[in-house]
């Protein structure tokens, strides 16, 4: 994957995010989205050695529009200033958890997890932490979850659940309660856990990481690291869908 010209172009676009300059650079932007479509089939390849689950997934299944829809938003730039993918065995809008690969000029990004759920279930993952506590800390808190995602961020601080505003360099659990839930015991000693709105577990990497030859290597190791998590909450999860 020619991560620098994906990068490059991305970088013009942000700088003329107009109709007229798009489409007076339109072959560039049909090279530079086959060159990352290269790069996510290539990641599906890796992914799918220590995830089966995802074998039949194809590159069409997981990548997004670079159109923004503008409807309700101030914002009415008609492109994106990032390309991403979201590998996941049910589909990108599927509840359970998944793997992201975010190519953003100075903000490229790995994530694990999901981005948000529904109170009721989001009530099932809490009660399942609590009946299973040894396992989940088994997950959360291992030495390579901790390496890749372990934040000392205070936990009562809120986060929207948007990628643009993922500026922590790592980090687990896009937003969180400022107290306990409700119905849930405000003494639990991992009550910090019971605060998440969201499982996710993402991993900022620099512009030049998609460059290097073993960034595949680097890429199963931060994705492994936050697999265990992300199964522990699909299993839930899964019930629902």
């Amino acid at each position: 994957m020619n991560a620098k010209r994906i990068l490059k172009f991305l970088r013009e676009v942000a700088a003329n995010n107009n109709r007229e300059w798009f489409q007076a650079h339109k072959g560039e932007y049909e090279a530079v989205r086959s060159e990352f479509e290269r790069g996510i089939g290539q990641a599906l390849e890796r992914i799918v050695t220590f995830d089966p689950e995802i074998a039949h997934v194809k590159v069409k299944d997981c990548t997004y529009r670079f159109y923004r829809d503008t409807r309700f938003s101030p914002d009415k730039s008609p492109y994106k200033n990032h390309l991403g993918a979201y590998i996941n065995a049910k589909s990108k809008k599927a509840l359970r958890g998944g793997y992201y690969i975010h190519l953003e000029p100075d903000h490229c990004l790995l994530a694990v997890g999901n981005y948000w759920l529904p109170t009721n279930i989001l009530t099932s993952c809490r009660n399942e932490i609590m009946a299973n506590t040894d396992q989940w800390l088994k997950c959360v808190e291992s030495e390579a979850f901790q390496l890749y995602f372990g934040s000392e961020e205070p936990s009562s601080t809120e986060r929207p659940t948007d990628v643009d505003s993922w500026d922590q360099p790592q980090g687990f659990g896009l937003a969180k309660l400022k107290t306990c839930p409700s119905g849930f015991p405000k003494d639990w000693p991992h009550v910090n856990y019971l605060r998440l709105k969201d499982y996710c577990a993402w991993h900022a990497v620099p512009n030049s990481f998609f460059e290097n030859d073993d960034w595949l290597d680097e890429m199963e190791k931060i994705f492994q690291a936050a697999k265990p998590m992300m199964d522990f909450m699909n299993a839930v999860i899964d019930d629902y869908e």
